[in-house]
């Protein structure tokens, strides 16, 4: 038969010492301390904002390169938000495929490592910026881009809005009577609000270079992207790579993503998952 001392060693409730209970409390608190100092680490890290394209969703109607026109006040000619079509087979089996493309805010930009005056820069959120003011316009950043979305303003931008000349005279209006009509400031409709986040890049000038920058202004408010809040079928979804819980984080969780051209090493931050077919998932346009 068991002493009473061997009862409470083998015992689960048995009596523990002051020296054991204070030295597996310190212990405690020291988990629970490096647990909530990591997560106060996790909370602190800079955003990287990042895009994912639903292509499941994605109707190809354009409403993103219209929307994007719109709040940037990119020139015609110019598309900051484009698209690839691509129509695979042979009639009456066809394929018809709409790509949506931007700039792909590559962590090892390209267009920032070659800028020589430093005007392709990284910004909030890892946002791949531009500074007109120290722009050259020497086209280094356009080399260097294997994605082909930054132009150059060869000439003065929006000179369409300056002419006189009417489609049909007599029956339509000149841009230039459209653009005194409405009172606009050389284009019928001017945002400010680019000019308020990057002094020169609302209305760009020739000479400089030109680019997606995610609608900064915007994000730096809390808001979402134009294309992202005006997309009907809420294709795109922006997020956090840094915070597991954001809505693009979750996305990457659940389907396997594929960036344009990742064996370049640029690591783009705009992803693309699936392909249309006939499931469906919970709509949502994310966060910034």
């Amino acid at each position: 038969m068991k002493s009473s001392e061997q009862q409470n060693q083998s015992a689960p409730w048995r009596m523990v010492s002051r020296r054991e209970f204070l030295k597996a409390g310190g212990a405690g608190a020291a988990v629970l301390s490096t647990a909530q100092n990591a997560s106060a680490s996790e909370r602190s890290k800079p955003k990287r904002l990042a895009m994912v394209i639903d292509l499941q969703r994605c109707t190809g109607c354009g409403g993103c390169v219209v929307s994007c026109k719109s709040e940037n006040n990119v020139q015609r000619g110019v598309a900051w938000a484009g698209r690839e079509i691509r129509t695979t087979g042979k009639f009456p089996n066809v394929r018809f495929e709409f790509i949506p493309t931007l700039c792909n805010q590559c962590e090892n930009a390209p267009c920032v490592k070659g800028c020589p005056t430093g005007a392709m820069h990284k910004g909030y959120g890892d946002i791949t910026m531009h500074t007109p003011k120290k722009c050259i316009g020497c086209g280094t950043c356009i080399a260097m881009c294997p994605y082909d979305v930054i132009s150059r303003n060869d000439e003065d931008p929006h000179r369409h809005w300056r002419t006189g000349d009417a489609l049909i005279k007599g029956c339509t209006s000149s841009p230039e009577e459209v653009t005194g009509r409405v009172k606009g400031n050389v284009v019928p409709y001017y945002n400010d609000a680019k000019e308020e986040s990057a002094p020169g890049f609302g209305m760009r000038y020739k000479g400089i270079v030109e680019k997606c920058t995610l609608c900064d202004h915007r994000v730096k408010k809390g808001l979402l992207p134009h294309c992202v809040l005006s997309c009907p079928s809420r294709a795109r979804v922006m997020g956090d790579l840094n915070d597991p819980d954001s809505a693009a984080s979750k996305l990457l969780a659940k389907y396997r993503p594929w960036r344009p051209k990742e064996h370049l090493g640029t690591e783009p931050k705009v992803f693309y998952v699936r392909s249309f077919n006939a499931g469906a998932s919970e709509y949502t346009r994310g966060s910034v």
